[in-house]
């Protein structure tokens, strides 16, 4: 018997928070790529470890957000802890291998399309696996088709995002390489509970999973807390600072755009460009002044 499947238990209001916790967790951990290519070796590993758990933490807590308003009508649903807290740690790592690429190898357009799919194929294992976590009286069924346009989704997005962040430069880019991958991420999740069908076995035994669907909002405090932190480290950053002073500072007191103290080349009857070409130590022009 075929179950009825509902994945919009709170309509609108989980997939809009899952959405922006995706973002946030891409956001983070696509700043933190672009800072490591910016920072001394030493530190570059830190940078990456930083910026793979913000978007392992923020592809899983958008994820079993998006779960909570899941629902097969008339049956009990749980989740086996262990390998829910799997589906988090194969985020983070495949995240962690793809960005890592990116940080040591530069973006190169073979390190970005590696990069790219390794943590697209992240974003995939994690939801997947965090569906066979689920405890329940059926069995669930996806429909093969959907489900490579679900990989091929998470990994187009992904590699087009990890372009954008050391691409671009700038606060607003990164934000949107962030939107990028927060789409990927939602938009995988969605396809993927699109090939989803689910089985009925109504004389099967309860499901014996150790966790139940009220539990899941606990289980996503430890790494929402983590994102909150994750920001103010790179809210903070002296890289992130200076860059928004350099935005917000005047660049001199006409506003024509250069630095204090580089003179501006006019044309016309005002000024000679050619007279603000210094000339070579030892030329006829320079001995003459």
């Amino acid at each position: 018997m075929q179950g009825t499947i509902d994945g919009f238990g709170y309509g609108a209001m989980t997939p809009v928070v899952a959405f922006l916790m995706a973002c946030l967790g891409a956001a983070l951990g696509l700043r933190c790529t672009l800072r490591s290519l910016r920072t001394e070796r030493s530190f570059k590993a830190g940078w990456l470890a930083l910026g793979a758990t913000s978007i392992g933490s923020g592809i899983w807590t958008m994820h079993f957000i998006a779960m909570t308003g899941f629902s097969v009508e008339g049956v009990p649903i749980g989740y086996d802890t262990p390998v829910t807290f799997a589906s988090l740690a194969i985020a983070i790592v495949m995240a962690g291998i793809g960005i890592f690429i990116v940080g040591y190898r530069g973006a190169a357009p073979m390190s970005l399309v590696t990069g790219g799919t390794i943590t697209g194929l992240g974003v995939a294992s994690m939801h997947y696996l965090g569906m066979a976590g689920m405890r329940l009286q059926g069995q669930f069924e996806y429909n093969t088709p959907t489900v490579a346009l679900s990989v091929v989704i998470a990994v187009v997005a992904s590699t087009a995002a990890l372009w954008a962040a050391v691409s671009l430069s700038g606060f607003l880019p990164s934000l949107g390489a962030g939107v990028v991958m927060g789409v990927a991420v939602t938009g995988m999740h969605y396809t993927g509970m699109a090939a989803l069908s689910v089985h009925l076995h109504p004389a099967s035994p309860a499901g014996s999973g150790d966790a139940s669907s009220a539990r899941l909002v606990p289980l996503m405090i430890g790494p929402a807390c983590f994102l909150l932190l994750a920001a103010v480290v790179v809210m903070f950053d002296p890289f992130v600072v200076a860059e928004a002073t350099d935005r917000g500072a005047p660049r001199n007191g006409h506003g024509t755009g250069r630095l204090p103290g580089i003179p501006v080349q006019r044309s016309g009857t005002h000024a000679d460009p050619a007279a603000f070409r210094p000339g070579r130590r030892g030329s006829p022009s320079s001995r003459n002044r």
